[in-house]
């Protein structure tokens, strides 16, 4: 491919963000919120949110046209099966939400583009949503 078939290119949105720093931001800036949360750290079993974080910064970094190392670490992507063996309720979908919402309205991202990273992650939610309320939560 020639500099100008590059250049015609469409730019990704992970590029046109500013890449993995971006990210890096909004999921860390998440995840801060979670370690306080009443509600989403218990949904959480590790006691180190690292591991957490790391999954969900490469999955969204690929998703939006960067790197495949979420591929390369956990294979594809699979979240609904993922995330089956997690009672989630509309309660922890909020809460989850509320969170996402400061980090990525925090990230200084374009309108247009954080409007599509938040209808991603608004359906992404919803579609992981497995409950009407809250009960004790099942762990791996």
């Amino acid at each position: 491919m020639t500099a100008d078939q590059r250049a015609s290119q469409p730019q990704s949105l992970y590029e046109a963000v500013g890449g993995e720093p971006t990210f890096h931001r909004i999921v860390a800036r998440f995840y801060e919120l979670v370690a306080v949360d009443e509600i989403l750290r218990p949904l959480y079993p590790e006691a180190d949110l690292g591991p957490a974080e790391e999954r969900l910064r490469l999955y969204l970094v690929e998703h939006w046209g960067g790197p495949a190392a979420y591929t390369q670490l956990r294979g594809p992507a699979r979240l609904a099966a993922r995330h089956m063996p997690f009672r989630i309720a509309r309660t922890h979908r909020d809460a989850w939400l509320r969170a996402m919402r400061i980090a990525v309205d925090e990230a200084d991202v374009a309108p247009a583009h954080r409007d599509r990273i938040w209808g991603h992650l608004a359906t992404v939610a919803s579609n992981l949503t497995t409950h009407d309320t809250p009960s004790t939560l099942r762990m791996r």
